[in-house]
């Protein structure tokens, strides 16, 4: 499980990347780099970490599912995940 800490400061980074993404796309088309210098660095989606919707977790993360690969594994087997099924042959 990841600190809240981590957690909440990955969600501060989405709302100011939802804040700036209009400002920013229209910087970037006129080629402004020098005003695209001058936003908040947290203002650049790639600051923002893929994170388990769960636990927190940041690696082994499934974009499809939003989950990572162990909480991922644990409601597959539970019969969380509708169309999921452990593989057996």
């Amino acid at each position: 499980m990841a600190k809240s800490s981590w957690k909440e400061r990955n969600k501060k980074k989405q709302r100011i990347v939802a804040k700036y993404a209009e400002l920013r796309a229209e910087l970037r088309s006129k080629r402004d780099y020098a005003g695209l210098a001058q936003l908040p660095r947290n203002a650049s989606p790639t600051r923002v970490v893929n994170r388990c919707k769960i636990t927190g977790r940041r690696h082994g993360y499934f974009r499809k599912f939003g989950v990572s690969r162990l909480t991922f594994r644990e409601m597959a087997l539970h019969g969380l995940i509708p169309g999921v099924t452990k593989a057996s042959w």
